[in-house]
């Protein structure tokens, strides 16, 4: 699916079906670098290359498992469709989050979707359940695995 408008019951229909996969992202040691700084977080691991290479069971820094988390806003833009006449979408956050391999530093990820459940809250909000995964290219094991929710808020 790519960012196009559809009917809500265009997307119930959907419910259990893969949504697509995101495109690839680098994640250098510059994005790493820009996240520890915008959360405070300059553990070696993800700062020192050098240090990383020598130490690091993983041979270089890696991201941030926020970080990979983070990027999923991203990549729904490259892939999850929006309601017809939806005004906005609100992340309303996580279930089941589990951080399942590093991604190291030069590394590609992409995210896959995958609709798991749509439900009406109000005359002007519905909540998505999508199953999601961050895929490291050239790794079997994806970098993470997650429930997300939304709300799609909608004219009353």
């Amino acid at each position: 699916m790519n960012r196009e408008s559809i009917s809500i019951q265009a997307l119930q229909a959907t419910v259990g079906e893969s949504l697509g996969e995101s495109r690839w992202r680098v994640v250098d040691q510059q994005r790493i670098d820009g996240f520890a700084d915008l959360t405070e977080d300059p553990q070696w691991i993800h700062t020192d290359p050098e240090r990383a290479a020598r130490e690091s069971p993983f041979g270089a820094t890696i991201a941030h498992g926020f970080l990979s988390l983070s990027l999923l806003s991203a990549m729904a833009m490259d892939v999850l469709p929006t309601l017809e006449g939806q005004v906005m979408g609100i992340n309303y956050g996580f279930d089941k989050v589990r951080f399942m391999n590093p991604v190291r530093e030069g590394s590609k990820v992409r995210g896959r979707f995958t609709l798991l459940e749509v439900k009406q809250r109000s005359n002007n909000e519905w909540q998505l359940r999508h199953g999601v995964e961050v895929e490291i290219e050239g790794q079997d094991k994806p970098a993470l695995i997650a429930e997300w929710l939304s709300l799609a808020i909608v004219p009353a």
